[in-house]
């Protein structure tokens, strides 16, 4: 960061400048580049924050693409929901945060604007959260949005409850694992799918009751077997497409599926399994209410502090460099957990 000029009382002036991550182009990873980039003083109600740690989300890698469900600002449109850092400086108004404060990105955002792949950004107060007491940069980075997700889908939105047994797809994705937390957390049992052998193991040790393997089981007739025939009450499904309706036929009657991403870009099929209850989830949109993030905080920072919710990092990398292997991995699908970027001060 260059700057010109900082106030004693830590609020940001003129000149300054900050490196974040831009595309110019759609594309594969190699799109992204590092760039230096004005760093406007915080407005009214706006707060400036030094950014520690990025968590990388599958929404990113179809914005870059082109493929999410708005399109990218081009030329020299941002990137990145979630981030962990620091207040540095706040602007006129704001009296919820500080300079010192440690928070988290909201994800609520249009991120081709506001993207958070940089060391410092300026955004409104309304779109960060406080980052739970203890909680270090990079667990935080890896926090926020998939046990959102998962607690929005599935508990606000689905109304998943104790003895409840729930279908997750994607288990081995970072809002995967976390609905796996969630689930338990709230006394259901979680299903987890998965489209090989090679992860059924590590899903149970993170907290799967059961695993189905979609290539080599029949997923409808593993969960009747493993409810007793009844079928689950709750679907919670990151992929669409026409396997949306084999979820719902794995389903008890009256069941409730809850879709939260497309994965899968071919039309979504229903299920005939009637009567049916199917939800589509926008996280965003709940994350835009002040009551819905405070009843997400309440809930992660209490799991976090119990210790029953501990978000599955897969791998961690060193500087913003270091993004476009960061999309790599992500677009792998190698990976268990979450995507970490640390972003040196």
């Amino acid at each position: 960061m260059t700057t010109t000029g900082m106030t004693t009382s830590g609020i940001t002036t003129t000149g300054m400048t900050t490196k974040a991550v831009l595309f110019h182009e759609l594309g594969g990873p190699e799109v992204l580049t590092v760039e230096e980039v004005p760093l406007p003083a915080p407005g009214p109600g706006e707060v400036l924050v030094r950014v520690e740690a990025i968590g990388l989300n599958r929404a990113e890698a179809l914005f870059r693409a082109g493929t999410y469900y708005y399109p990218a600002t081009l030329p020299g449109s941002r990137l990145g929901y979630e981030a962990a850092g620091v207040i540095e400086a706040v602007g006129a108004g704001v009296t919820a945060y500080a300079p010192g404060d440690p928070v988290m990105a909201a994800a609520n955002f249009d991120f081709g604007v506001h993207g958070v792949y940089a060391e410092r950004v300026v955004l409104p107060q309304e779109y960060v959260v406080a980052r739970p007491e203890g909680v270090d940069a990079v667990t935080a980075a890896a926090v926020w949005l998939s046990y959102f997700t998962a607690y929005g889908g599935m508990v606000l939105t689905g109304g998943l409850g104790a003895g409840e047994h729930v279908v997750i797809t994607g288990a081995s994705s970072s809002v995967g694992t976390a609905a796996l937390q969630v689930a338990q957390r709230v006394g259901a049992v979680p299903i987890a799918t998965t489209r090989t052998e090679a992860k059924r193991k590590r899903l149970l040790e993170l907290g799967a009751a059961h695993v189905v393997v979609t290539d080599t089981e029949d997923l409808v007739g593993e969960v009747r077997r493993i409810t007793g025939g009844a079928g689950a009450d709750l679907a919670f499904d990151a992929i669409g497409g026409p396997g949306f309706a084999r979820l719902g036929d794995a389903l008890r009657t009256g069941g409730t599926a809850v879709l939260y991403g497309w994965l899968d870009p071919r039309p979504t099929e229903l299920s005939r399994n009637w009567p049916l209850t199917t939800h589509t989830y926008a996280n965003g949109e709940l994350a835009r209410s002040e009551e819905g993030r405070r009843r997400a905080a309440g809930f992660i920072g209490s799991g976090l502090r119990d210790g029953s919710l501990a978000p599955v990092i897969a791998e961690t990398f060193d500087g913003l460099e270091r993004i476009a292997d960061a999309h790599r991995l992500m677009e792998s699908n190698a990976h268990l957990g979450k995507i970490v970027v640390r972003v040196p001060s």
